[in-house]
């Protein structure tokens, strides 16, 4: 890359584009579709056969599918700190909104987490005393796999979370206010130690709340998988949130076609390493042949999950693949635009396809209107609990000290 000449930035123009800066009617919709998409969801899983049960898998998918995003953005904005990158500065602050929406979502775990304590079967077997009676190799794993210790690690999991995307959140906003440069080495020394615990966090969180609903099954690789979908689907967000926000007016001058072509590559890349972690998990599996591993697998090629997972190789590799190869498409809004929306879809389906085959394994997939309503409703209320809990942070870095890096940056 090289550095052009910087266009002429005035922070106090650029305060007042926030997220509250949006019309009355898009800061209060999100809540209203948030609760009305749960309604929905609920109210159809009365009417249909183990509707109550879908419900419970469903909703997980959903807040699997928001975290994942916002631990996305947490590692990201992290990354950019320890590497004291310039060509991020513009587009760091909308990571560091997106990583706040892990405050406001994790009440939102507070159902599944009455259904472990409760020693329901429903989304967990494992927290069932009749279940882990009848089940040896389980027995085995209850020094982690108990009701007491699993609600602990996640307090810790969302507690570390919160603490650090407020912390950089806050460091960055007093910055704003001061442009004192010794603040970016504050975040530089927060972002390095705290990469490994998050590390940690992820993947045990990862374990906790996808890889235990089959217990009998094992990954080691599968944090890592989770992951990269997740950093794979923040970029594909940040980089549709850039594009409509420059639609309607916003951050004009200070995400240019460059930052979004970076932002593309990322995409393009996470693209290829979710793929490289899909067909590692597998292939060491398949030639290792232990039952107890290869029947996590076989569910998934049988009953037609095989068709989900064909759908995830082309949807979720092949054709991204293709599409977001060339330098014009990452340059171009429309074409990037179309890839986001893909793989943010394609994400949920991978996401569905780890957590639905524990219910449905012998009758293949069900989607259907609870689905929809857990998804709509799940998303809303994170849209709305971010614009609660950082809503009127300016939408850019204001006097951080690599700005004009940032703002004169161009790739070769």
């Amino acid at each position: 890359m090289h550095h052009a000449d910087a266009p002429t930035f005035d922070p106090e123009v650029a305060s007042r584009e926030t997220l509250n800066s949006f019309s009355d009617f898009a800061r209060s919709i999100t809540w209203k579709v948030g609760l009305t998409g749960l309604a929905v969801a609920f109210l159809a899983s009365l009417l249909s056969k183990n509707g109550q049960v879908h419900l419970a898998y469903s909703y997980l998918i959903a807040l699997a599918y928001v975290v994942s995003i916002s631990l996305g953005a947490l590692f990201f904005v992290a990354v950019q700190h320890v590497t004291r990158a310039g060509w991020s500065v513009t587009v760091r602050r909308l990571a560091e909104i997106l990583a706040m929406g892990l405050i406001p979502v994790a009440p939102l775990f507070l159902p599944l987490v009455l259904l472990v304590l409760m020693g329901s079967t429903t989304p967990f077997v494992w927290a069932n005393a009749k279940f882990l009676a009848e089940h040896p190799l389980i027995q085995a794993k209850t020094p982690y796999l108990n009701s007491i210790f699993f609600v602990i690690r996640n307090v810790i999991y969302f507690a570390f979370w919160a603490w650090l995307a407020r912390r950089f959140l806050t460091l960055s906003r007093r910055q704003d206010v001061t442009g004192d440069p010794a603040i970016s080495n504050q975040l530089e020394a927060t972002a390095a130690p705290s990469l490994l615990v998050f590390a940690l966090t992820l993947t045990f969180f990862a374990f906790d709340w996808l890889m235990s609903l089959q217990p009998e099954w094992f990954s080691t690789i599968f944090g890592v998988y989770y992951f990269a979908g997740g950093v794979m689907a923040f970029f594909a967000t940040v980089s549709l949130v850039v594009i409509q926000f420059q639609a309607s007016g916003r951050m004009q001058g200070l995400v240019t076609v460059e930052h979004r072509h970076d932002l593309g590559k990322f995409l393009f890349g996470f693209v290829c390493f979710w793929a490289y972690m899909a067909i590692s998990q597998y292939l060491l599996i398949w030639y290792a042949n232990i039952p107890e591993e290869t029947e996590w697998f076989s569910i998934r090629q049988n009953n037609g999950w095989e068709y989900v997972s064909l759908l995830l190789i082309f949807g979720h590799f092949v054709l991204p693949f293709l599409g977001l190869m060339s330098r014009h498409v990452k340059r171009n809004v429309g074409l990037l635009r179309f890839w986001t929306v893909w793989l943010l879809v394609m994400h949920w389906v991978d996401l569905y396809w780890l957590v639905m085959p524990a219910l449905y394994r012998e009758t293949g997939p069900n989607f259907g209107v609870v689905d929809i309503g857990c998804m709509v409703g799940v998303i809303g209320l994170w849209l709305a609990g971010i614009q609660r809990v950082a809503g009127d942070a300016p939408l850019v870095p204001l006097r951080d000290p690599r700005m004009h890096e940032s703002l004169a940056f161009h790739n070769i």
